[in-house]
């Protein structure tokens, strides 16, 4: 059953909603655990499942994969946190230490097993923490929640062209940074 039709019949019958949460929270919560820390990710999470419950009658039923409208919620959510994941990013720079591909070991999904494989370092973390918020999202999404630019796009409510600038400039700007061998550049500008 699409997210679509689980979300569709979820209105009669709310506790469907659970295989929505099933299917995707674990994604999310890595997502955020990344950008917010590991205290942060389980009341983050939960808030965006809140708040996707509650907004579950105005979801376009068009959409079969409810992923990107998920991860755009994380993103509002998130945007509270936008200090706390600066000082976080600054605290990686300094220690070197990646707390959460420590803490998750083993069950990293692909776009954090490259991330890590590739040797997330200090001066990536500083450059992240350098980016404005809008510039961190979209980069954040396409590299480490493995969304298109499409769903990116759809996540954060903008179109495919803002999405490309933005992760052009992002790029370019983690580019000067690191120089060519950076482990952000997945998709078609690696």
């Amino acid at each position: 059953m699409s997210d679509a039709a689980v979300i569709e019949q979820s209105w009669q019958v709310p506790g469907v909603f659970a295989v929505l949460y099933e299917r995707h929270a674990p994604h999310i919560i890595r997502y955020v655990a990344r950008r917010l820390g590991d205290d942060l990710a389980d009341d983050v999470t939960a808030e965006t499942f809140y708040r996707a419950f509650e907004k579950r009658r105005r979801y376009d039923l068009e959409r079969p994969d409810a992923r990107p409208w998920l991860y755009g919620i994380a993103a509002n959510v998130m945007a509270q946190h936008h200090r706390r994941e600066t000082r976080m990013l600054r605290a990686f720079a300094r220690s070197g230490v990646d707390p959460v591909a420590q803490a998750y070991g083993g069950q990293l999904d692909g776009a954090d097993d490259r991330l890590t494989a590739a040797g997330m370092h200090r001066s990536l973390a500083v450059a992240l923490a350098g980016l404005s918020r809008a510039h961190r999202e979209v980069l954040l999404l396409v590299a480490w929640a493995d969304l298109s630019y499409e769903e990116t796009a759809q996540a954060l409510g903008t179109s495919v062209g803002t999405v490309r600038s933005r992760l052009h400039r992002a790029r370019k700007r983690i580019r000067a940074a690191l120089g060519t061998e950076n482990p952000l550049f997945v998709g078609d500008e690696g």
